[in-house]
């Protein structure tokens, strides 16, 4: 099995796109109600689509960031804000957070080996 893609939903779609845009995603559909991007580097995909009250709940999107610290000073650099600056967790991966113009939770991270194998992975 093979996640396809997350799709959240937004309450304005240019807006949004411009964001996800800025963030490093590149666009590969686009319509009036719905975008999809791909992540760099790799074929994850993510999607938003257009609804009349986009209500961001406890879902956190994570995106990996190879370099997780310039990225978050070129984003910055862009005008976009942070709630949180990067930090080292005790889950071994380093996390910066932010919302997206409808709120949802954005967690840009680096977790390395770590994401796959971390130091508890249980064995089979």
């Amino acid at each position: 099995m093979n996640l396809n893609q997350v799709t959240v939903s937004v309450s304005n779609i240019p807006r949004s796109a411009e964001f996800y845009k800025k963030l490093g995603l590149q666009m590969i559909v686009k319509e009036d109600h719905y975008c999809r991007f791909m992540a760099p580097g790799n074929e994850a995909t993510f999607s938003i689509h257009k609804a009349d009250k986009a209500e961001p709940g406890s879902t956190v999107i994570y995106f990996e960031c190879g370099h997780l610290d310039e990225q978050v000073a070129e984003l910055k650099s862009k005008g976009v804000v942070f709630d949180q600056d990067p930090v080292d967790q005790t889950w071994l991966w380093r996390e910066a957070y932010l919302k997206d113009p409808d709120g949802h939770i954005i967690c840009l991270y680096y977790a390395g080996k770590n994401r796959l194998d971390p130091p508890w992975r249980i064995k089979e």
